[in-house]
């Protein structure tokens, strides 16, 4: 029996199709016809590895000589606990239930792939809880603690989950075919697990059992490649998902070259990763998601595809060299001093590699330290400060005495602060130093393509930290398959630290993953000397109401002064009501006095003077509206402290705020 979409179902499929040209609802029509005809076809058989054409390897061979950590990820894993998201330590086994989630403790069918759906999360739970476990990371520790240890348990432990896997996941069938990305992360991760324990010639494979193992292993990742090949992601789709698939697509032909196919992956995703560095990614270095956590997360996909393209004696273009430098320069300028970073855009906590697990410290800082080694950096090995153990499992025991040489080289740690094809900008004093000032102004689009997915409607919004501690925040994402009010407040405008007209938010939702009206900003000023930043930028997203508002944000720093000076100001035919919203970390305590705020992060100190005749509200951990709240990690949120002002203006009025340091 056939299930009728409901009223919502059908309304998220018509502002999907208002997101899509022609040419894309052409193209899709025909990726379901191809999804047809391989669901009567079934699988293709795999052809024969051939062993004689060697892998490349992109890993050192040397071990790390802090290697503890990864060690007692592994022994957590073999007790059956998996770390996933905010709940921690799952007990799910070992080997767990692999189609089994997480989240709501469902029991997926095992249905064709590509045609199963994860939008309602109802029965199912968060798909996400049920890919992450799949998404083989833990596999990668326990190569890292047999290599380190030398000790069976963890190598047969890898055997016992693969195999369970092969059974419990046979193509095309299940939740763990239905994503081209997961294949694609499982294949770098499985690509990392097999250099690890030695490649063809590992002891897994030793006995005639293992040699089974290696030949289902092998098959899988045929399958997979063919599969990502395939079902690859396109047209208003075509973000991060398809960086990851292109990724993990390169690194099985670096990896496996063992069938003809394993050319034309390598020479399909070296084509299409050189093409996206540059369409997904501006050439100032700032990915065009407009979400800090993918701009990670998409610079770790490059990043394993670049090392395997290096071992393979075919390393990409300068232009995407350069274009992964300029990314993590970005990274780097947005950095305060004390490796904080701010929360623009979606989040899901998404890991690349489980080189990454156990390595402790900050992934931004670790990918400032492993771009320093790749690009000689001085800049960013000042910025990133030390050598993590994942850069040590990147690059070898060397990049130690590599990194003190680049720290000894004179060179600032922020050496660009102005993104303007990125839209971001920073305003600061004293950077990088412990009496640091630092502003970080979005006057960018609001995400990338047709449909914006990971964007968030935060024009004009800032963050600000100052001497190392979080003041102004953006709160982050909190989840995405929670109630909708959560991701709808959580992406709003009114979680951010702009200006709101009428309660409405800058752009028009579709849907959780999806905006059908969207804004355009642009910079109206920038300049700065010695003694003053100031920035002057303007978005349309509310010329949609009535009046036909435009909000002019203007910045102006002081910096011999660490006096921060913000206004707004509406252009339009009418009065309108607005409300300035300012959400502050959870490490603050924020007190209201007769002139404003007083602000306290630790023994830092802020006064913030509101505009006057407005009526100011204070809130913690507020559902209703929804304020208050911070969320660091995915499917997590702690109280903080919103504090609103609310009034109404003429357009040309200006509202002044000014925050000072006490």
């Amino acid at each position: 029996m056939k299930t009728i979409p409901t009223f919502n179902q059908m309304g998220w499929y018509w502002n999907r199709l208002r997101c899509m040209s022609v040419s894309e609802i052409v193209g899709r029509a025909g990726q379901q016809a191809s999804h047809a005809v391989a669901r009567r076809r079934g699988p293709i058989s795999v052809p024969p590895a051939r062993f004689e054409r060697a892998g490349a390897r992109w890993l050192p061979r040397e071990i790390p000589e802090s290697a503890g950590q990864a060690i007692l990820r592994a022994n957590e894993v073999l007790s059956g606990h998996w770390r996933i998201f905010a709940r921690g330590a799952l007990p799910l086994g070992f080997p767990p239930e692999w189609n089994r989630n997480p989240d709501k403790g469902a029991l997926l069918p095992m249905h064709f792939g590509k045609a199963m759906s994860f939008r309602d999360p109802t029965g199912t739970g968060d798909i996400k809880y049920l890919w992450e476990p799949n998404r083989h990371l833990e596999l990668v520790c326990l190569a890292q603690a047999w290599q380190v240890t030398g000790d069976s348990r963890y190598l047969d432990a890898i055997g016992t989950a693969l195999d369970s896997w092969f059974i419990q996941c046979p193509y095309p069938l299940g939740p763990n075919w239905s994503s081209a990305l997961e294949a694609g992360i499982r294949l770098i991760n499985w690509a990392t697990v097999w250099q690890l324990i030695g490649g063809l010639q590992s002891p897994l494979f030793a006995n005639p059992l293992g040699k089974v193992r290696r030949t289902d292993w092998l098959n899988s990742i045929w399958r997979h490649a063919e599969f990502i090949r395939g079902h690859r992601s396109g047209h208003s789709s075509a973000n991060n998902h398809l960086i990851g698939e292109l990724a993990g697509l390169y690194v099985a032909g670096a990896t496996w070259p063992h069938w003809e196919e394993a050319k034309q992956w390598r020479r399909s995703a070296r084509d299409g990763l050189e093409h996206e560095i540059a369409s997904q990614n501006t050439e100032d270095g700032v990915n065009l998601e407009q979400a800090t956590a993918y701009q990670q997360f998409v610079w770790d996909f490059l990043l394993m595809a670049e090392l395997a393209a290096r071992a393979t004696g075919k390393p990409f273009s300068e232009r995407y060299r350069q274009r992964l430098e300029a990314m993590a320069e970005y990274v780097a300028a947005i950095m305060d001093s004390s490796g904080q970073v701010p929360m623009f855009g979606d989040a899901d906590d998404g890991l690349v590699s489980g080189l990454s697990l156990g390595a402790g410290g900050c992934p931004f800082q670790s990918q400032l330290a492993t771009a320093a080694l790749l690009f000689g950096n001085p800049s960013l090995a000042r910025k990133a400060g030390m050598v993590d153990l994942r850069t040590r499992w990147l690059l070898g025991s060397e990049a130690c005495a590599q990194f003190d040489s680049l720290l000894l080289r004179a060179a600032p740690a922020t050496v660009r602060k102005d993104f303007p094809e990125g839209g971001m900008f920073v305003l600061g004093a004293n950077l990088d130093t412990p009496d640091e000032f630092r502003v970080v102004a979005d006057a960018g689009p609001l995400g990338l393509g047709g449909i914006a997915a990971h964007g968030h409607a935060d024009a004009l919004s800032f963050t600000l930290s100052v001497a190392g501690r979080e003041f102004l925040v953006d709160p982050g994402t909190g989840t995405y398959h929670g109630p909708q009010a959560w991701r709808d407040g959580f992406r709003g405008t009114a979680m951010h630290n702009t200006l709101c007209i009428d309660g409405q938010d800058q752009a028009v939702s579709g849907g959780k993953f999806m905006w059908v009206r969207k804004y355009r900003s642009t910079v109206i000023e920038r300049g700065g000397n010695r003694v003053l930043d100031k920035l002057v930028a303007e978005h349309d997203g509310y010329r949609r109401l009535p009046g036909k508002p435009v909000h002019r944000r203007s910045w102006e720093l002081d910096k011999l002064g660490d006096v921060l000076v913000v206004r707004d100001e509406i252009s339009g035919s009418r009065a309108q009501s607005v409300a300035l919203n300012w959400h502050f970390s959870e490490d603050c305590s924020v007190t209201c006095t007769p002139d404003g705020l007083l602000v306290a992060n630790g023994p830092v100190n802020l006064e913030m003077v509101l505009p006057p005749n407005g009526e100011v509200s204070l809130l913690r951990g507020s559902d209703t509206p929804l304020a208050g709240w911070v969320s660091r990690g995915y499917d997590q949120i702690v109280p903080s402290t919103t504090v609103t002002w609310r009034g109404r203006i003429e357009p040309g009025e200006e509202l002044e705020t000014r925050i000072r340091r006490a």
